[in-house]
């Protein structure tokens, strides 16, 4: 019943005899739910990459509205992961922030680091977040689809001026 309510149960025992009980469960970082609804409203897929229990971590993944959950990964198939779903031409992003994370993050089209994560973490990410929540890899979307545009944009201007500017210069 406790993993229901994403916990790790953890069962002492020896000799076949229970003698202790202990459950325990990471705390949902705060403003979490907040990015996954931003994320999937700018029509981003969240997916929920975890070495965690099933239960507990379906549990967390209802708690923020990610709708699908990939659990009990080992660390070293969490690149995997992220090779399956990268198939078919779809861009990926990992956010993570652990040691654990760090190949998945260098597979990944772009690895995002949690600010305040371990430092092997940082080092395999493509950006780092100053923060210690998931709060800001919405705005970091928004900042690269922004900048991409301005780029577009510039790209067009300067084949304009060329096609036009050539000519005149030449005649």
């Amino acid at each position: 019943e406790e993993s229901n309510k994403g916990k790790t149960v953890l069962l002492f025992a020896k000799a076949n005899k229970v003698f202790g009980i202990i459950s325990i469960f990471d705390k949902i970082k705060l403003g979490s739910g907040e990015a996954v609804k931003e994320l999937n409203a700018l029509g981003i897929k969240t997916v929920m990459i975890t070495g965690d229990n099933k239960r507990s971590a379906e549990y967390v993944a209802s708690r923020v509205g990610i709708s699908e959950v990939i659990a009990e990964v080992m660390p070293g198939e969490k690149a995997n992961v992220i090779k399956e779903l990268s198939g078919n031409g779809k861009r990926v992003m990992m956010v993570g922030d652990g040691i654990n994370d760090s190949v998945a993050l260098t597979e990944a089209h772009v690895g995002v680091a949690i600010g305040r994560g371990t430092d092997v973490a940082i080092d395999s990410a493509d950006v780092v977040l100053k923060s210690d929540s998931l709060a800001g890899v919405p705005g970091a979307i928004k900042l690269g689809r922004r900048t991409l545009l301005n780029i577009y944009e510039n790209l067009f201007w300067a084949f304009i001026y060329n096609v036009v500017g050539i000519p005149l210069a030449a005649g």
